[in-house]
């Protein structure tokens, strides 16, 4: 039997002022029970060196409800609080197995506001979907229709910092089906000025979306600095600074969206470079010009890819697909970032891009090739070892891509 892809349809809608208030609780209550499990299971450790798991604190959730100061936990649906529990357990697999830090306590003002309901905890007939605790079905705006047949096995409701509210579906998608086998190939570099540069010669001008809105953004924050903390005004403002953030972060995603399909579409496999955003972030002439492009495209390849049957590989981060000659093997020894073009030693001119992308092809078909991970950074450290080692090898001495 065939499997198909799990894909999240995510809509716009406009609650009530009841249905408001009730989602407003109960994204309150998600992150109180978060941050009670989560403070049940740092002291269990830290006094008792005694590790408790989903289980433990879905049952101290209950002892929470029976409690005069906690009673109005009982008020929301108890799915989602449920759900928050087992995120939880979630971060901490994720802790425990050197995949991410360790679980931060959920901020009113700062941590994302949803809330996650699974079948029991909604409706979804003829085309309306009412929630837990709600009489009414949601008025949804269907920018898009649900795939034929489709019936939700999760639904997410979120309010972004624009105040804007979400429902997000999650479906079996059937129309989702690998593509016909490919023979192409192609290496991706990722820039400043191009946002892609590909081994085909083609190059993606960075748009810098927030190049439009931005003395609209600094006049915005400038009026929000002058508010007084804690005011009414200062709530506006800060209402008003989030609309430009989000229109912003919007057009980027819709942009990204119509660049990465394109090359998975057409390529059966693709190279991309295993950049550190995180560091790179922290120059601060940089980090206007990456922002969240680069990390947001590499997930976009990543999981189209996994849907249509494409391959994407990742190379190693350290890998010198800039100073490398792509036509004789050459290694320079240096290579500022100013330096556009250069010729190397054989005669051959490059494009520091374009030369970049052929190189990291060759590194990473030669890397398949020997069968090592694809994603170091995401490995252990003996995979991040052995994808470091097995570039060097196989790009050594490389005439050609």
């Amino acid at each position: 039997m065939a499997t198909h892809v799990k894909r999240a349809y995510k809509y716009r809608f406009y609650p009530t002022d009841a249905q408001a208030a009730e989602l407003s609780r109960t994204f309150g209550c998600v992150r109180k029970v978060y941050n009670l499990a989560l403070q049940a299971r740092t002291e269990a450790w830290v006094l008792r060196q005694e590790r408790i798991n989903y289980s433990t604190t879905s049952a101290m959730l209950t002892a929470w409800k029976k409690t005069e100061e906690l009673a109005y936990l009982g008020d929301v649906s108890s799915v989602p609080l449920q759900q928050a529990l087992r995120h939880l357990q979630t971060a901490f697999t994720h802790f425990f197995g050197k995949r991410a830090k360790y679980p931060r306590f959920k901020s009113k003002k700062k941590s994302r506001r949803s809330a996650e309901y699974t079948t029991s905890a909604f409706r979804f007939r003829d085309g309306k979907l009412t929630l837990a605790k709600m009489a009414e079905p949601l008025d949804i705006v269907w920018s898009r229709p649900l795939p034929a047949g489709a019936q939700p096995s999760t639904v997410t409701v979120s309010r972004d910092a624009a105040g804007r509210w979400f429902v997000s579906m999650l479906v079996e998608d059937q129309t989702v089906k690998p593509l016909s086998a490919a023979g192409a190939a192609v290496g991706v570099d990722a820039g400043l000025d191009h946002l892609l540069t590909l081994s085909t010669g083609e190059k993606v001008a960075n748009p810098r979306h927030e190049r439009r809105d931005r003395a609209r953004l600094a006049r915005a924050q400038r009026e929000l600095s002058r508010k007084v903390k804690g005011s009414a005004n200062r709530a506006k403002a800060r209402l008003k600074v989030a609309r430009i953030h989000t229109r912003i972060a919007d057009r980027r995603r819709d942009g990204l969206h119509k660049l990465t399909t394109r090359p998975v579409r057409e390529n059966q496999t693709i190279v991309i470079e295993d950049l550190t955003v995180r560091n790179l972030l922290k120059n601060g002439k940089l980090a206007r010009a990456i922002s969240a492009s680069w990390t947001e495209l590499r997930s976009m390849l990543e999981y189209k890819a996994h849907w249509y049957g494409r391959e994407v590989i990742a190379v190693d981060r350290w890998f010198p697909s800039s100073k490398l000659c792509s036509n004789c093997g050459t290694l320079q020894s240096t290579m500022p970032l100013h330096v556009r073009t250069w010729t190397c030693d054989c005669g051959t001119t490059h494009d520091r891009d374009v030369n970049a992308a052929k190189n990291l092809l060759a590194a990473g078909l030669a890397v398949s090739a020997c069968g090592a991970g694809v994603r170091p950074q995401r490995s252990t450290p003996d995979g991040q070892l052995a994808v470091k080692q097995e570039t060097q090898r196989a790009t050594a001495g490389t005439s050609r891509p």
